[in-house]
């Protein structure tokens, strides 16, 4: 090796150094905690935005099912007060010889209003 191929090599190894650097600094700038989270809540608010296109579309692509499915979830969580409601209904239709099988009554307050 001649002394311009050493002197080559080396102006290639600084170079190699200099980029190898600049990809670090790069990394340690992309790995901060601030960045981490700013970009995952753009991928989160992407997302999102996806994700809620796609259900309008669901929904003007198949109304009647899209409601038929929101109203048997809307009875399912109102199965306790709708059991209470029909419960009562039944209770107060309850003649005087049905009156030993119905609930008993829980007492009501002086001055509480129906």
């Amino acid at each position: 090796m001649s002394a311009n191929d050493v002197r080559l090599a080396k102006q290639e190894a600084e170079l190699a150094r200099r980029r190898l650097a600049g990809t670090a600094a790069e990394l340690q700038q992309r790995l901060k905690p601030g960045m981490l989270a700013s970009s995952a809540w753009a991928g989160v608010k992407d997302k999102g935005g996806e994700m809620a296109d796609d259900a309008v579309e669901a929904v003007r692509a198949r109304p009647v099912i899209v409601s038929a499915a929101l109203a048997a979830f809307t009875l399912f969580l109102a199965r306790a007060p709708i059991k209470a409601a029909v419960g009562r209904l039944i209770d107060g239709e309850a003649g005087e010889d049905d009156a030993s099988d119905a609930r008993p009554r829980r007492a009501r307050k002086k001055g509480a209003s129906v």
